[in-house]
């Protein structure tokens, strides 16, 4: 089951929750960030950091309605975070407000967590541990299971707060079906897997079911609960009893797990370590120190900022003031029995690929790495350095493309290659008409090697208008004086880059042409005029040779025709 992933969004190389991923469980190929759900801890954290809001969390809203409709007992246990969600004092309207919703009763996770530190002290205080590192964050343990097998013997062998809290309920009420509520998305897999819940609502999908079925916090009548209180509670409240502090509800908030102690069992040091920027790291030096009570959060703040907290306009801060005041308004928690919570955390494998020495080479000679220096480990790929990079291209997470230096330096190259080698003069300015770029070709077009303004090269009206309309101009058969040459000039403005692209095109030999061509049609017409009027003149000539001879031969006839009619007579 895919407890989370992204939705489809407008991904353009951003690699930012990759970055922001502590284990590198994001396959960033074909432009859309997809979890790979072997090897993530469902810290939630590139969700928070996605700039497009891609979230996609597994939604049991629909699950735990059936679930409200067939379980004879269904029973939640509530996070403490509660209260910094939805603005409570008081746990009774939400617990009501959860009866409304359907569920037989509503606890605390925080009896589970008093029950958690109790364990931890027997730990501490049994000294059979060099060093040792709270299990209440599944995100965190699972990143120890799969990445961190050294520090494995450090983790707490004690189930989560989660956990423990719904072995206690099933041990009062063995028909019980228990679904955590809380703000974090790891908890959903720990459920499952736990064996002793039937699912994990967060904050987000609880409010969605209560404007689903129109129940509103204030609106909910603080009744009082059918089922009896635990004992604990029962004898904290007793006549005569002070109201003490349920230190468990502590642990939604940063050093929360090292508050719920009363007293801290010697011969260590309690250092508290949130987010998962530091997960690795802290883990890593834990290796190299001795007593140290390590209480980790994957979360930056702890669980009040957990990846589906409902946010509040006071944000973390607000929600640490609630949380606090909400702690100290409560009776003591005097837990003395529970049910076995120890757990044996075992090793996990994510199931990928080490690649050979020579594969990860390949990759990197691929985008031009071939000498140690190359290799700049710049992270804008999302990974921390070029080797690992390489190793998720051989895995199938990553693409060679997302090199972000390479493909830079690649596609530079490319376009002064083209640039450079180009037929036409191309000149980029900026709307001063200061030249940031000039090829050889204008160079040598407008007969300047390194002009500083537009101006210096040609009439600049064609480049004002472009850079005032914000339209494409052209002027054509442009002379320049230096070189006298012509050219066609088109200016094209960029808007993006507030910047104007000029384009010189030479077309002194089709100009030249059209004048040789002109000169030619100018001889030809003047030739063709002159032999036009010798023709005619010719032609004058002979009509007047061949008048003279008409009359002449006219004259003869009629006198012959004289001489017949004459000699007939007679």
């Amino acid at each position: 089951m895919m407890y989370l992933d992204f939705k489809n969004a407008n991904c353009k190389n951003c690699y930012k929750c990759l970055r922001s991923c502590p284990v590198k469980a994001i396959d960033a190929r074909d432009g859309q960030a997809k979890i790979i759900d072997s090897r993530c801890i469902l810290c939630g954290h590139c969700t928070h950091v996605c700039p497009q809001n891609a979230k996609s969390v597994h939604n049991d809203v629909d699950c735990i309605l059936r679930l409200l409709q067939k379980s004879k007992r269904p029973i939640a246990s509530v996070a403490p975070a509660f209260v910094a969600s939805f603005g409570l004092n008081s746990f009774e309207p939400f617990r009501a407000a959860l009866k409304s919703l359907g569920f037989y009763d509503a606890f605390e996770t925080s009896e589970g967590a008093a029950a958690v530190t109790l364990e931890y002290k027997k730990l501490l205080e049994s000294g059979e541990y060099e060093n040792l590192i709270t299990s209440a964050c599944p995100a965190v343990n699972r990143a120890i299971e799969l990445y961190h097998h050294d520090a494995l013997k450090y983790l707490a062998p004690v189930d989560s707060p989660m956990v423990a809290h719904a072995k206690i309920l099933k041990s009062r009420y063995p028909d019980a079906d228990v679904v955590f509520i809380g703000p974090c998305i790891a908890k959903k897999r720990e459920a499952k897997e736990s064996g002793a819940l039937v699912g994990a609502l967060t904050f987000e999908e609880l409010a969605q079911l209560f404007v689903q079925k129109g129940i509103t916090l204030e609106a909910t009548p603080q009744a009082k609960s059918k089922t009896p209180l635990p004992k604990a509670e029962v004898a904290a409240m007793s006549d005569g009893q002070p109201a003490k502090t349920i230190k468990s509800k502590f642990y939604p908030i940063s050093r929360g797990i090292i508050k719920s102690f009363d007293e801290f069992p010697g011969g260590y040091e309690y250092i508290a370590v949130d987010g998962v920027g530091r997960l690795g790291e802290a883990i890593n030096d834990l290796l190299s120190v001795k007593h140290v009570f390590l209480e980790i959060n994957a979360c930056e703040g702890a669980c009040v900022n957990g990846p589906c907290i409902i946010q509040r306009a006071g944000g973390s801060v607000e929600a640490n003031v609630l949380v606090r005041n909400y702690t100290a308004s409560v009776p003591v928690d005097v837990l003395t029995e529970h049910p076995d919570i120890r757990k044996t955390h075992k090793k996990r494998t994510a199931g990928d690929r080490v690649p050979t020495e020579d594969e990860i080479k390949s990759i990197l000679a691929s985008t031009g790495k071939t000498e140690l220096c190359h290799e700049l480990n710049c992270g804008a790929c999302g990974y921390s350095t070029c080797r690992e990079k390489a190793w998720a291209v051989i895995n199938g997470y990553a693409e060679v493309e997302m090199c972000v230096p390479y493909m830079r330096e690649k596609a530079e190259s490319m376009g002064n290659v083209i640039i450079e080698n180009s037929p036409f003069g191309i000149i980029v300015c900026n709307g001063d008409l200061m030249i940031s770029e000039i090829n050889r070709r204008a160079q040598a077009l407008i007969g300047i090697s390194n002009p500083e303004y537009i101006f210096d090269c040609f009439d600049p009206t064609a480049v004002f208008k472009a850079s005032e309309s914000g339209t494409s101009v052209c002027v054509q058969k442009l002379k320049l004086d230096k070189t006298n040459k012509y050219i066609d000039i088109n200016v094209v403005p960029l808007v993006k880059e507030k910047s104007l692209l000029i384009v010189l095109i030479d077309v002194t030999d089709k100009v030249n042409y059209d004048e040789e061509l002109a000169k030619v049609k100018h001889d030809t017409l003047a030739v063709t005029d002159g032999v036009i009027e010798k023709q005619m003149r010719v032609a004058q000539e002979i009509a007047s040779l061949l008048g003279e001879t008409t009359a002449e031969t006219k004259v003869a006839l009629l006198k012959l025709k004289d001489a017949m009619l004459k000699e007939n007579n007679s």
